[in-house]
């Protein structure tokens, strides 16, 4: 087994070092083009992901609205037949139906805000990818410098 000292420098050939001081300013230009191409390959992957989450999180907050919707129709449309009904026999027909319908009104608002306040929550900004982005910028500028 060889060590350090008994390696001669001279006995390497070109083939076996890879002599970056040889190269063209116009490789130079071609390996910063493909690591700039594969830089922004990769920075545009992390923006689909990021955003796939995104909006797979608006799609399940409309999926919560939409059963929301369905639920309340239904619980609006038996359950204001039957207290207007109920009512209607302490007081005129005209006016339970009336109260029925406020409170489910009441309750519809409720429902609307909760879910306006989820769909608020859904970023559409890819924030990490931005982040990145910022890095690069700052580690090209150091490299540039």
């Amino acid at each position: 087994m060889s060590t350090p000292r008994d390696i001669n420098p001279r006995s390497f050939t070109d083939a076996d070092v890879d002599v970056r001081s040889d190269r063209s300013l116009g490789e130079l230009f071609g390996e910063l083009t493909s690591d700039l191409s594969t830089l922004m390959r990769k920075e545009v992957e992390l923006a689909r992901i990021e955003l796939k989450d995104e909006i797979s999180k608006g799609a399940r907050a409309g999926e919560m609205l939409g059963a929301t919707t369905l639920a309340g129709y239904m619980a609006l449309l038996l359950l204001s037949f039957a207290a207007a009904w109920g009512l209607a026999e302490v007081m005129a027909a005209g006016w339970a139906f009336l109260i029925v319908g406020a409170v489910y009104a009441v309750v519809a608002a409720v429902l609307y805000s909760k879910g306006r306040a989820e769909l608020r929550r859904v970023q559409m900004k890819p924030e990490q990818t931005i982040e990145t982005l910022k890095e690069d910028v700052q580690s090209a500028k150091a490299q540039k410098k």
